[in-house]
């Protein structure tokens, strides 16, 4: 049998954005393990993964060695690095950021060639393993379509299809289970079941329990960019991972005026006051009907749930809700105080948005400070150096986030959790009245989760509106009051159960 790659690190260190990410880290992976990898954000995983997958090089101290091997013999780190797929939110962030828009049978044999971008011809022979691993992964029915008009569901998988394609001796899967539904899950749960039964090894971060992936035999735990433990993983790991975020109690920092955690919540007005209404709308996104007949109003004191698949539509119910799509010809879509018009940007700066799509525009050179600062006038980033009011306004949620320390880095230098937190933190800058939230715990360690869904709380009342779409009901706060199901491009009503 072909030897399979070892890895050893030790006294690494990683050096980002004047911080210590990764501090005197030393680990052994043997070929065919599977480590779970767990801590919370900025803990410093997406770093530890990189910097094994030979992405990220150690800063120089003196003490530090990292040596892979294949059986005895050692490999440098551009041998190693052909053996290595990193897939994550980051990856599928990096498409989007540059416009790499390949097809999906282009994107695979970009695999095959370990490169970006296509740049050389496809043989007969690697057309026949693209076409094999299409079939393999159950994306034969996608292969033509172009990657960035894929549901997030089917470019993770695509993704995954990409990296297995190349016979990987370690996957590299940085919360890869975020944002997907639970079918995506299984389809996924057996890809790596199958790469398991070849001796494939994978390094796999996760906050939740149910992200770990089956078949994972031990865990590493990142504190403060330090391994605290490397062990066998058990049950009791797993139950004390799905339990944890239920621990925590709820943030004690006011909001606004904000009333205790113990008040009773506002009562629901006689005659709710309409706040946006959409009728008899069709939405299309790139020429493919996403939803076909949409009738539904927002009324002030309503939370809004909305459920589906992924591929279902939420992501473009709440960009037609937030401006950034309009209904076909034939539907409208009315916002009180907003004539028809009245320029969008208008609209925009009455309601907050956090998104994974949002996430990923967040390329752009500016600090965190600004990034924050940037929701007050519902803009990707500034068009001039920031105000005293700005700064004002940008310090208090940096200070409630727990974000001062890394005001003044680049949103790219934080870890994916840390940009989530400063999303949600550039939403609440701007006072916004309305809250459109895709997925919004997606990437959050578990006291994280449990902080925002308290401050969710809190802000409803505050006479907040809030309209989250989510795979899980556990990620909903208590509260909501309507819930809507996207299917078959329909949406229709259903009943919401608040969780927790």
């Amino acid at each position: 049998m072909t030897p399979r790659l070892s890895v050893a690190l030790h006294a690494v260190s990683v050096r980002r954005g004047g911080k210590w990410a990764l501090r005197d880290v030393s680990l052994r992976l043997k070929a065919g393990e599977r480590w779970a990898l767990i801590g919370g954000n900025g803990a410093g995983k997406t770093q530890l993964l990189k910097l094994i997958g030979t992405d990220v090089w150690p800063t120089p101290t003196g003490r530090e060695t990292r040596a892979y091997r294949l059986g005895r013999r050692r490999v440098d780190v551009i041998e190693a690095k052909q053996r290595v797929a990193y897939v994550g939110a980051e990856l599928q962030d990096k498409y989007a950021r540059y416009g790499w828009n390949l097809s999906v049978t282009d994107l695979l044999a970009t695999g095959i060639h370990r490169t970006d971008l296509l740049q050389q011809r496809v043989s007969a022979r690697q057309r026949r393993e693209v076409d094999a691993m299409l079939a393999r992964c159950g994306l034969g029915d996608l292969a033509s379509r172009r990657f960035l008009s894929l549901s997030y569901g089917q470019k993770r998988l695509a993704l995954l299809a990409r990296a297995l394609i190349q016979d990987p001796d370690w996957l590299l899967l940085d919360e890869f289970y975020n944002g997907l539904d639970m079918n995506y899950r299984r389809r996924i749960d057996a890809l790596l079941a199958q790469a398991a039964e070849r001796g494939q090894s994978w390094v796999a971060s996760a906050h939740r329990a149910m992200d770990v992936p089956p078949g994972t035999a031990a865990v590493i735990e990142l504190k403060a960019g330090k391994i605290v433990s490397t062990k066998r993983l058990t049950a009791t790991d797993l139950e004390a991972l799905a339990t944890r975020a239920a621990e925590q109690p709820p943030p004690r920092t006011r909001v606004r005026g904000a009333a205790s955690a113990t008040a009773a919540p506002t009562r629901a007005l006689r005659r709710p006051r309409l706040l946006l209404r959409i009728a008899a709308a069709d939405l299309f996104v790139d020429y493919r009907e996403v939803l076909r007949n949409v009738n539904w109003q927002l009324n002030q004191g309503e939370h809004w749930a909305v459920f589906g698949a992924n591929g279902a539509g939420k992501s473009s119910f709440l960009k037609l809700l937030h401006g950034d799509l309009s209904p076909a010809l034939g539907g409208s879509i009315e916002r009180a105080g907003f004539p028809r018009g009245t320029p969008i940007e208008a609209w925009k700066r009455q309601v907050g948005l956090v998104s994974p799509e949002l996430q990923t525009d967040y390329g752009v050179d500016v600090t965190v400070l600004e990034l924050v600062a940037s929701g007050r006038y519902a803009s990707i980033g500034l068009n001039a150096a920031p105000t005293a009011a700005d700064r004002h306004h940008a310090h208090r949620w940096l200070k409630f986030f727990s974000l001062l320390s890394v005001a003044g880095r680049r949103p790219r230098e934080l870890s994916y959790g840390q940009l989530r937190r400063a999303l949600f933190a550039r939403a609440l800058a701007g006072n916004a009245r309305i809250l459109l939230l895709d997925e919004p715990l997606t990437g959050l360690d578990p006291r994280q989760r449990a902080a925002i869904k308290r401050l969710l709380e809190r802000l409803m009342r505050e006479k907040i509106t809030l309209v989250i779409a989510v795979h899980h009901r556990e990620d909903l706060p208590r509260g909501m009051t309507h819930g809507l199901e996207l299917h078959n491009h329909r949406a229709t009503r259903v009943d919401v159960h608040a969780a927790t």
